[in-house]
């Protein structure tokens, strides 16, 4: 078979695997759902197909960012990283919770619809992209710049997820308003190197989104904007450690960065 034939056969397999992965991971965890018994029926359905619609494609996604890699010429190997990268991100973000809190896995645990505000941020990208690939066809081949956007997504990626299986059960996607019975400050592994990592994470990978795209204008507005909403995040939540751990939370602290540049969190003491 051709290289090219192989290379997209591995791309649809890929999709195929991610797609065999979630179902089996629904399977499995759906049962947990809290429902009541006239509810139980409708809403393991409801959540069953959005999840598998979901996942569909997202293994699309990530089996069409492979093929564009490989297939097409040189000028579109960054959109094929972007959205290899992409969709890798938001498929792992479903199954990492399926792991570490399967009690808690919805829909939303893809983490698809985060916001509004970062759906319009996403919009927004490939607006300047395609304007750009128009005017200045020349920008989107530094191949360079879009390594070093690829670089900070992979290493983002790890870190993030290492956060997350580290934390295990205490970690969530929301900030908790209640201490749960079980719930335990982590400050082992990559927790001693930084107070969070995930939001360290998740701040490098999307600015190298941008990067990878080779996006001037949405590199430094995805800079602004991360890091206002860590700042905010991590102050919100620091007030909610603070007083779920106390001085156990402040020692800590006191030992421990935050990770996030020019970010030092809420210091009630």
């Amino acid at each position: 078979m051709h290289t090219h034939g192989k290379i997209g056969c591995f791309s649809f397999v890929v999709a195929f695997f991610l797609n065999l992965v979630i179902t089996l991971t629904v399977t499995l965890n759906l049962h947990s759902s809290e429902v009541s018994h006239h509810e139980e029926k409708y809403t393991i359905g409801f959540h069953y197909a959005t999840i598998v619609w979901r996942s569909i494609l997202l293994g699309i996604g990530q089996a069409f960012g492979i093929t564009v890699t490989f297939f097409c010429n040189a000028n579109h190997l960054s959109l094929g990283w972007y959205i290899s990268v992409m969709s890798f991100f938001h498929f792992s973000e479903f199954v990492v919770t399926s792991i570490i809190r399967p009690q808690n896995l919805t829909p939303e645990s893809f983490l698809l619809n985060h916001s509004k505000a970062y759906g319009l941020a996403a919009f927004i990208s490939w607006v300047e992209y395609g304007i750009e690939l128009w005017l200045f066809p020349g920008l989107k081949k530094s191949y360079w710049i879009s390594g070093i956007g690829l670089f900070l997504c992979i290493g983002g990626e790890i870190v993030r997820k290492t956060a997350m299986l580290t934390a295990f059960h205490n970690f969530d996607h929301l900030i908790r308003t209640q201490r749960e019975e079980h719930h335990q400050l982590v400050t082992t592994g990559i927790y001693s190197l930084c107070r969070h990592p995930s939001y360290v994470g998740w701040f490098y990978w999307s600015i190298g989104t941008q990067i990878i795209l080779c996006n001037p204008v949405c590199s430094v507005a995805y800079l602004v904007a991360s890091w206002r909403f860590f700042y905010e995040r991590v102050y919100e939540e620091e007030v909610t450690l603070l007083h779920f751990f106390g001085k156990e939370y402040a020692i800590y602290q006191s030992k421990v960065p935050t990770g996030l540049p020019f970010i030092r969190g809420y210091n009630m003491y």
